[in-house]
């Protein structure tokens, strides 16, 4: 199975990345998790995007606040998929981060989530992942399948 690179461009970020940790370990998907920024480190993040798919990983997930360049600077280094996390860090509650992200010129596809949404960026790379490992594909269903009784569940509970 490919691994998944979840790079934050600020140790600040973790927090928002707990949804993200949980799930790929949730679905037994490998990861490794780093601290690159595409402002003071420019030169590692190009390096760590550039070398990804010969190291294993299958999806880059990249989680940024205020400019959020770190998921578009990735992506210029890589055909592996990016998916963005604009993180909640200012005073514009991450409106900025979400524009920074989302906004990319053509040729340069960065795929994003909600502000904050690290649980979803998660899934998506699990479902790419899965697109050739009919295992993950398998747990995703099943995932789906948890989350559909559970709002069944919760609908007889409130119907009784």
């Amino acid at each position: 199975m490919k691994k998944v690179a979840v790079i934050m461009g600020s140790d600040s970020d973790l927090p928002v990345l707990s949804g993200c940790f949980k799930t790929l370990q949730a679905l037994d998907i490998p990861y490794e998790a780093h601290v690159y920024s595409a402002h003071r480190t420019p030169a590692e993040a190009a390096h760590f995007a550039s070398t990804a798919a010969e190291n294993g990983f299958g999806v880059i997930i990249a989680a940024a606040g205020k400019a959020a360049h770190l998921a578009g600077a990735l992506a210029a280094q890589t055909v592996l998929p990016v998916i963005g996390i604009p993180v909640q860090a200012s005073a514009l509650d991450g409106l900025d981060a979400l524009l920074s992200t989302v906004q990319m010129p053509g040729g340069i596809p960065v795929a994003t989530v909600a502000i904050n949404g690290s649980e979803n960026a998660a899934l998506l790379a699990a479902q790419m992942i899965a697109l050739s490992d009919d295992e993950l594909s398998g747990k995703l269903k099943a995932l789906r399948k948890a989350q559909h009784e559970a709002v069944i569940a919760k609908d007889l509970a409130l119907n009784v």
